[in-house]
């Protein structure tokens, strides 16, 4: 009766533990997001002017709300993309004294293409956008209605074509980080292909027109990104299964 005390006394202090040092990492990985959004603050005029120098039409201000908009709108953008890296760090560091020494220096590598991989989203977002859905857009009007565009509806649909590309992309990265650490295998990505085919397409309808050649278009590339996370996850399983095999060989020696 004393040692099932005494065990569950040791079962809620490590809990606790755990969700202190869990708070912790949320903290710090919160004081970084905002100070890349104190940067990116400062940068705004800068970033803003990189986005529109090359449009064929001008931005208008209808409320002074719209200003302070953009502002916490490209900052947060510049957060975001700061701080990814640095938020799969801590999730890494909190799971490390669960991983193997191997695991641990095949799923840190991973971290820095967290934020390359968000970038490319981005970059690939961004000239759908300017090269597909924003030209079919502007067809539609052939000369119908006086076009004006404010900064609000501008950058909030450009944010929302964007942004879930910068996500998506970051479904490679993490399908390897959770095979290696034996959460995901490629077995099961493949048994479900077909409801992760559907969510995929279902986000691609989201951030694009009404119009079923771009929705395709869009589709494809996502379909794409999800076959090369399983063939990666493929690569990160095999090789567990050799190591493990190696090292089960070398205790039979033993």
């Amino acid at each position: 009766m004393v040692d099932d005390n005494i065990q569950s006394s040791d079962k809620e202090m490590n809990l606790t533990g755990h969700l202190s040092e869990l708070r912790n990492r949320l903290i710090v990985t919160a004081v970084f997001f905002v100070a890349f959004f104190i940067v990116g603050f400062i940068f705004v005029q800068d970033i803003y002017w990189f986005f529109v120098n090359d449009l064929d039409f001008e931005l208008h201000v209808i409320s002074p709300g719209e200003i302070i908009w953009i502002y916490f709108s490209m900052a947060g953008i510049v957060a975001i993309a700061g701080t990814i890296p640095l938020l799969f760090y801590q999730v890494w560091a909190f799971i490390k004294p669960g991983l193997t020494s191997k695991e641990r220096k095949a799923s840190l590598a991973y971290i820095p293409a967290t934020f390359l991989l968000f970038l490319a989203g981005l970059v690939f977002g961004y000239f759908m956008f300017i090269q597909l859905i924003l030209p079919f857009l502007l067809s539609l009007n052939d000369g119908m209605f006086n076009e004006m565009f404010t900064i609000e509806r501008y950058f909030g649909f450009l944010f929302r074509v964007t942004l879930p590309f910068a996500v998506l992309f970051e479904i490679p990265i993490i399908t390897m980080f959770l095979t290696t650490i034996g959460i995901l295998s490629p077995d099961f990505m493949r048994k479900n292909r077909k409801y992760a085919y559907l969510l995929l397409v279902i986000v691609g309808t989201i951030v694009t027109p009404p119009d079923f050649i771009l929705q395709i278009v869009i589709a494809i590339p996502l379909l794409f990104l999800y076959e090369i996370s399983i063939y990666l996850s493929s690569v990160v399983y095999r090789k567990k299964l050799k190591k493990q095999q190696e090292f089960m060989e070398s205790d039979r020696v033993e």
